[in-house]
């Protein structure tokens, strides 16, 4: 359903839609229509990325993960399977809850409970058995983006810290979250760059034609901003 509310209505009339605004004016122009809004709650800040790439083809899929320098402003649950040594070094990490066949038991009869899941690899066995109900929530640990590690500590203070996880979805578009709308223009600049520099750095070597194709951010109840491509291409050349 479209938001037409007159608050939205004003917010809208902020962005000029044939626009592409550089990340500095666009950040500050989404920080003006978020407090336009006037919402109750801090909303999230997102972005949004068409890359020109067909995720259908393995040696086009663009993964990774990455800790954003001011962190997401969420606050993430992180579930970690692991034993002995390592199960103490994650919960002494903040780790939520930490267990092996008990907790995938737990997770079976429904517990869902958690944001992250983190896991050493001589535990995938019994994580391989929840696939059906982490994988469609995007919560299977992946070696690709350091979810199954030993090092379980990091993995876990990372988690804690703003990492975030991003895939290209069919249609080659990229969705991830660069924090709140209250954080300023400045650490939502930076929590940008960090995310497309990744992004950039991953372009796959089968990729033809225009990589980035285009850019728009956006907050939870905010119109969406488009961002000029030109400016973050000059930075990669």
């Amino acid at each position: 359903m479209p938001q037409t509310g007159k608050k939205f209505r004003a917010s809208a009339a902020k962005v000029d839609r044939n626009k592409r605004y550089t990340i500095a004016e666009g950040f500050a122009l989404l920080k003006e229509t978020t407090a336009l809004r006037g919402t109750k709650f801090d909303q999230t800040v997102e972005v949004a990325l068409n890359l020109g790439v067909d995720p259908k083809h393995a040696d086009q899929m663009v993964r990774g993960a990455v800790v954003l320098p001011h962190g997401t402003g969420a606050t993430v649950r992180v579930a970690v399977f692991a034993k002995g040594e390592r199960a103490s070094e994650a919960e002494g990490a903040g780790a939520d809850v930490v267990g092996g066949d008990e907790l995938a038991k737990r997770i079976e009869g429904g517990f869902l409970d958690f944001d992250t899941v983190i896991a050493t690899p001589d535990m995938m066995g019994v994580v391989g058995r929840l696939g059906k109900v982490l994988g469609p929530r995007g919560l299977m640990p992946n070696p690709k983006v350091g979810t199954v590690t030993m090092d379980v500590a990091k993995a876990v203070r990372d988690a804690k810290g703003g990492k975030v996880e991003f895939r290209a979805e069919k249609a080659g578009i990229v969705h991830v979250k660069v924090g709140k709308a209250s954080f300023t223009p400045e650490k939502l600049t930076e929590n940008f760059n960090t995310l497309v520099d990744l992004v950039m750095k991953l372009k796959p070597a089968t990729a033809k034609g225009v990589y980035l194709k285009g850019v728009a951010i956006s907050a939870t109840m905010s119109p969406g901003i488009k961002i000029d491509t030109n400016e973050i291409l000059a930075r990669h050349r």
